[in-house]
């Protein structure tokens, strides 16, 4: 009755996770399918701690089990509570290395069982084909997230030398063959050849990230969750574990999904983005990546003029705006523009922030309706009718150098062509590069202005202009 109870556990537990995931594809839906998931793996862990048996035998160990829940509940709060947007991205990274780091201590508790309850000349290859993989993925995960976190947060810069690619490519290869030769050959020091592979696949996992730029951030991490996903499906796959093995499978395809549609919406490929370096400390430095020229600036009463008597506005968000915790001043400069009304809808660059949908998360804390984000496609068919364009810290993804000079490292990108509206207002804190390193083409365009400052000053500034005319 027990066993059916768990079965049972484990079943709410994978359906949950599979409602969850549809939901979040919806930001109206979202927080409740966050919950559905949650609720199904609290159900899971419970199940498991108090209904699990081994030859008879049950988890035991409670209090331990407890208190190392207690600790990471709180400390998970706490982090999630106090958490600014801004670094939303390094947490995420954090929290998925902290994934990864979990499949591979599996993977070497298990291997641990097995050598202590049988010989590794004859323990089944399934088994140690399962154990090197959530082993590898997930040390690769852990270490390349803790990588990503770094640059995130700007204690790790990137790090690139002559032919780093090539020993990248070295590592992993003598990282696969120690773990075949462990798997097929049976070595007899092969205790000692497993915790190489171990140091191996992080050093690899380090190497992997270092000389990826800031610009291919949200790539990397889509990535590394997906590594995430698929290490803990191979515990999944070790303990027989259905509601572990469904989460790995939807946390690794999700996240592979989102990989590809990143490097599509970036006109890249995987390897490109990889190997490519873009946004890295040497990427600009090739081409012609200065254009020089001339800028003016605008007032705010000049600003806030053009905006209130205009008929349409769109307001494209950047990491800038995730800086200077604008986006609440950014919703009542909408709500009040609409009010006077002025049509207004946000542009959405597919990589615009430091992660997968970065100002989407962004704008919905600030309650502002999923109606009006336009994505990419649909934004590019409407700036040719849009008066005004107001730039919010975004810098490369509206670069028009992407679709104009060949030699610049962001060629072939697509971008948001607000260079098509009647006019573009761009509020920047200086006139320095954005995370790709190389100068901004449409900052000397005749229709466009600078307006310079911190985005939440000067959204407050522009607010109460527009509210006075």
């Amino acid at each position: 009755m027990e066993l059916n109870l768990l079965v049972l556990c484990y079943l709410i537990g994978s359906v949950t996770f599979i409602v969850g995931l549809k939901m979040l594809s919806n930001p109206a839906s979202a927080r409740n399918g966050n919950l559905v998931a949650a609720v199904g793996m609290f159900i899971a862990i419970i199940g498991t701690i108090f209904l699990y048996e081994d030859n008879g035998q049950k988890l035991g160990n409670y209090s331990w089990i407890f208190a190392a829940l207690l600790i990471g509940s709180v400390a998970g709060t706490l982090m999630a509570k106090r958490v600014q947007m801004t670094a939303m991205p390094e947490m995420v990274s954090l929290f998925n290395g902290m994934g990864g780091a979990c499949a591979a201590l599996i993977s070497i508790i298990e291997f641990r069982h097995l050598a202590h309850s049988t010989d590794l000349a004859t323990a089944d290859q399934t088994s140690l084909l399962i154990i090197m993989l959530g082993l590898i993925i997930g040390s690769v995960s852990f270490a390349g997230s803790m990588i990503a976190w770094g640059k995130l947060n700007g204690s790790i810069k990137d790090f690139a030398f002559k032919g780093q690619h090539i020993i990248n490519i070295i590592l992993l290869l003598l990282t696969l063959l120690l773990a075949a030769n462990n798997i097929i050959n049976r070595p007899a020091q092969m205790e000692l050849f497993f915790y190489g592979v171990v140091v191996l696949a992080l050093v690899y996992g380090i190497f992997f990230v270092l000389p990826i730029g800031g610009a291919d951030m949200p790539v990397v991490i889509s990535l590394l969750n997906s590594f995430t996903g698929v290490a803990a499906a191979c515990g999944g796959f070790l303990y027989n574990n259905k509601v572990m093995l469904t989460g790995g499978i939807l946390v690794g395809a999700a996240g592979t999904l989102l990989t590809i549609l990143m490097c599509k919406a970036m006109n890249r490929s995987l390897q490109n983005v990889l190997i490519g370096s873009f946004g890295g400390g040497t990427s600009s430095s090739g081409g012609s990546t200065q254009t020089g020229g001339t800028y003016k600036e605008v007032t705010l009463s000049d600003a806030a003029v053009v905006m209130s008597y205009a008929n349409k506005v769109m307001i494209v968000p950047g990491y800038g705006l995730a800086v200077a915790q604008a986006q609440h001043v950014c919703h009542e400069l909408e709500k009040t523009l609409e009010a006077k009304g002025v049509e207004v809808k946000y542009a959405i660059h597919p990589v615009a922030g430091r992660m997968p949908g970065h100002m989407n998360v962004l704008l919905a804390e600030a309650d502002v309706s999923y109606e009006k984000l336009l994505e990419m496609e649909q934004a590019n068919e409407e700036f040719k009718n849009t008066d005004v364009v107001l730039i919010l810290g975004a810098n490369d993804v509206v670069n028009p150098a992407a679709k104009s000079d060949p030699s610049s490292p962001i060629y072939g990108m697509p971008i948001l062509e607000v260079e098509e509206a009647k006019h573009v207002i761009v509020n920047k804190r200086s006139m320095k590069p954005g995370y790709a390193g190389i100068e901004n083409q449409l900052f000397f365009q005749p229709k466009t202005s600078m307006l310079f400052g911190d985005a939440k000053k000067a959204l407050q500034d522009l607010l109460a202009e527009v509210r006075n005319l």
